[in-house]
Order: structure tokens, then sequence, then C-alpha cells
């Protein structure tokens, strides 16, 4: 696929989006010394999939949706499948339309998507991402505004791909998190974490899968690469608890997922980190991703 693609760079990074890709990211990278190294994972140029991306946004929601859609004030909204191997709707619809790019200056990125009804979806609304190359790393500011009469719940999510290696240590601190069954559709609340899946201490991401959503996290994350000599961490300002770890067993990356609910939330009592919006509400996701050097060096 031959996709346009708009950059940022500056002395130590460099920043590669594809508007028409899902506003995807392509590509990001630090330089260290004489040498680019990619902290998201690098899109290959050819495919067309949005999971080969480094990174793209959830919106107007995040992950899956069962029962085909979801009841809201009394009405059935339904919700088509998406992506011919998930057999639930994931992700929003976001990230399968083309955005335009708004704003373009020597440090700051600014895309914006106006979505009517993608797919039969009963959400009609604008999103904005905002890419902005701080001296430390980058900020990304994905923004919806519901533009539909009738109001709607909503939530957002970043989907980034980070570099595994064999030496890469995740930390960060939950308190819970929810397990599945057959699929990834929660069915279980669990304080105590199964074998491997605990990162409340640095720790390997060796292990089998995991792709489930963890609660009462502190908006805070740190990823360990000793052997690049870097570290990369995660904030998210206004987090309300809840991230999505996707470890693919011996994947030469992993995603961390920073989101405003947890899986199927829709159909959950009290829809936990959903937000209504009304016609013209608007809701805001933040996060930062901070280059420093490893914290076994420091």
């Amino acid at each position: 696929m031959t996709a346009k693609l708009v950059s940022l760079e500056s002395e130590t990074q460099r920043l590669q989006l594809a508007p028409e890709l899902g506003g995807s990211v392509t590509a990001w990278e630090w330089k260290t010394g004489d040498q680019w190294l990619p902290l998201f994972r690098t899109w290959d140029g050819a495919s067309g999939d949005r999971y080969t991306v480094a990174c793209f946004p959830l919106v107007p929601w995040s992950n899956r949706i069962t029962q085909g859609g979801f009841e809201h004030e009394g009405r059935f909204y339904p919700i088509h499948a998406n992506r011919t191997e998930e057999h639930y709707p994931i992700h929003g619809d976001g990230w399968l339309q083309e955005w335009s790019v708004t704003e373009h200056t020597d440090n700051r990125l600014k895309l914006s998507l106006d979505s009517h009804g993608f797919d039969h979806s009963p959400y009609h609304y604008r999103s904005t991402q905002t890419f902005l190359l701080l001296q430390d790393g980058l900020q990304i500011d994905l923004t919806v505004t519901h533009t539909g009469q009738q109001g709607l719940p909503y939530g957002l999510g970043l989907h980034p791909y980070f570099v595994r290696t064999a030496r890469t240590c995740l930390q960060f601190k939950p308190e819970g998190v929810w397990l599945s069954g057959g699929d990834p559709i929660p069915t279980e609340h669990v304080a105590v974490f199964p074998p491997t899946w605990d990162y409340n201490m640095p720790s390997s991401l060796d292990g089998p899968l995991i792709d489930n959503c963890y609660t009462g996290w502190n908006g805070k994350a740190i990823i360990d690469y000793p052997d690049r000599d870097l570290s990369l961490t995660i904030v998210m300002p206004d987090c309300n608890g809840y991230a999505l770890l996707f470890r693919p067993p011996g994947g030469d990356f992993f995603c961390l997922e920073p989101v405003t609910h947890p899986i199927d939330a829709f159909h959950m009592a009290g829809q936990p980190g959903l937000v209504q919006l009304a016609h013209g509400d608007s809701l805001a996701l933040r996060t930062k991703f901070l280059v420093a050097p490893s914290v076994a060096v420091r």
C-alpha cells in the first residue's frame, strides 16, 4: 500500500504519520549517538492492516463490544464487526478512516477527522490528534466531540506497539485485572494476579498471552531497555485507572494501551469509564512518552 506520510523531526527524535491510514503513527525514533532507535514498532511501509503500524487512535470507544451493539436510554444501537479476524467490533472506527492534516509546525502536527455514521455506526463525531515533540519525548492529545443529536456513551484510547527485546522490562502499578474465558471478553475481576501477570515491580515480558484490562492503574508506566541504554516512561495525567496489556508470547513487540474504560464496558454494570456526551460535548485523553537513560544504569 502507498500512503502519503507527514513527519516531525528534532535533533533527538523523529515522528512519521500516515493520515489516510487511520491517522496512524508509522514510526517514532530516538537518536542515540549516531544511531536512530525505534521506540514504537516501525510500519513496514506496505501493509494496509492497521495492526502493522506503530500506533493508532481508539475513538469513539476502545477494544471490543459484545452482543452486536449496546442499549442506551431504552434504544438498541447496532455496531458491526469491523475486522475479519475478530468476532466482535473492536477499537471504534477512527482507525479505519482517513484523517486530514490541519496543523503542521516545526514541532507540532494536528490531524482531524469528521465521522458521520461510519459503516452504519450510530456515532457522529469530530476527533483530533495533536502530536507534540517535547524536549524529552512525545505528547499525544486525542479528543472527541459528539456532533450527533442524541447523546451517546464515549471512550478513548491509544494503541501503541512498543519495541520488545530479550531484556525489556515493564513496570506499572495496577490494583487488579479482568480475567477472561475462551475469548478476550472479561468474565471475572481479581486482585491477585496470575503468575507472570504482576507488573508492580519491574518484570520481564516473557510468559503466556495477556490480552486483558488492568484496573486501578495510577497512570504511570516504565519500559526499561538496559540493552539499549534507555527507558520510556508513559504518563497519562488524567488516568481513571484503566490500561490494557497485550503481551503476545515470544513477540518482538507488546502493547500497553492507555484507555478510558475496560473491555466491553458497554455491558458492565454502570458502564465504568464511559462518558455520556450530549451534542457538542467533548472528551480528551493526553498521553506522554518520555525518554530517559535506562533505569538499570541510573
